[in-house]
């Protein structure tokens, strides 16, 4: 099964917003028998809170369920537990870096899927408080995202 983890500071604004986003798409292609979708922080501040509600009013705005998404930190195991570690920001993907000691091949940064994008990372709401600006990065991202896993992959 192909595994995708994203990963941001805190765990309740852009990750989870990635997680339910692509969870979503994953769901309306029939592949979620394929490929597992979850969500963490490099940060242990929100462990067990629901995502913010800025992003729940944002997911809630398109239709799309974070029904069971609850923050949690990034764990050493999740290394060899996911095909794909992504990082929304350059300070995560560092410190996921850090975290990984020699397993950091399946570490990645999430507007690397963004094809002629000028953003260099995903703006972290909870700070600009534009959840509108990571919404259409992270749709746009986990769009690509999936096509590149299928594409990869030979999913069907």
């Amino acid at each position: 099964m192909i595994s995708v983890l994203f990963v941001c500071l805190g765990n309740i604004c852009r990750s989870p917003m990635a997680e339910a986003v692509f969870r979503h798409y994953v769901r309306e292609e029939g592949l979620d028998d394929q490929i597992r979708v979850d969500s963490a922080g490099t940060g242990d501040w929100h462990t067990g809170e629901p995502p913010h509600h800025g992003t729940r009013k944002k997911l809630d705005q398109y239709g799309i369920s974070y029904e069971g998404i609850r923050a949690r930190q990034v764990k050493k195991e999740d290394f060899s537990n996911f095909t794909y570690i992504i990082g929304m920001d350059n300070r995560n993907v560092e410190n996921l870096h850090k975290l990984s000691g020699n397993s950091g091949d399946n570490v990645y940064r999430f507007v690397d899927f963004i094809p002629n994008t000028t953003y260099t990372e995903v703006p972290d709401p909870w700070y600009t408080g534009n959840f509108d600006e990571t919404y259409e990065l992270v749709s746009a991202g986990c769009r690509h995202l999936l096509d590149k896993i299928k594409r990869e992959h030979h999913l069907e």
